[in-house]
């Protein structure tokens, strides 16, 4: 196989740039994160178009994450879950430091904090910009891999939204599904 055949940009298939693109989000990443959202809510479509708000992190370690393990042009797997087939759908990159999420003091929000305070919040957001679309790599998939074996994502009992990944892992997936010739 050669380039990067099954990748979109911006919606559009660039087999062309697709290497370009995946080497220059890992050589510009400081970390490497893989990211759960439901597609209903946050789609890798959705941040195919422009940025999106990682909004509605109620979890402290997720939380603790964004707040002071990401930083901007960080790589991430971007992640489908509570879907028909959830998986890895697409690379994406942090494109913001981290900021108040705003829906902890609207009090008509699912995600409201009574107890967060507008000079002291609770709880962060962080903006992601998704680079690259491709098939879904299942969980199975990826738990067939010794490779990937320590991924926390595959741990028994994980359910953090937000979850670091190794470089290692990260180029793993990224050569075995998304560009082979990487």
């Amino acid at each position: 196989m050669i380039g990067c055949p099954f990748l979109f940009l911006e919606g559009l298939p660039v087999a062309k740039t697709n290497k370009a693109t995946i080497t220059s989000l890992i050589k510009g990443a400081q970390r490497f994160w893989l990211m759960k959202t439901e597609p209903t809510e946050c789609s890798v479509d959705d941040a195919l178009a422009k940025p999106v708000s990682w909004f509605g992190i109620r979890n402290y370690q997720a939380r603790n994450f964004i707040r002071d393990g990401m930083r901007e042009g960080d790589a991430i797997l971007f992640y489908h879950s509570s879907c028909p087939q959830p998986g890895v759908v697409g690379l994406a990159t942090i494109v913001s430091k981290p900021y108040p999420d705003e829906l902890q003091f609207d009090a008509t929000s699912e995600y409201f904090d009574p107890k967060s305070k507008e000079d002291s919040p609770r709880w962060v957001t962080i903006d992601v910009k998704a680079l690259l679309k491709c098939p879904v790599i299942p969980i199975a998939a990826l738990r067939e891999h010794e490779e990937l074996s320590q991924m926390r994502v595959l741990q028994k009992g994980n359910r953090l939204s937000i979850t670091p990944v190794t470089k290692e892992e990260f180029e793993f997936i990224v050569r075995e599904w998304i560009c082979p010739t990487l």
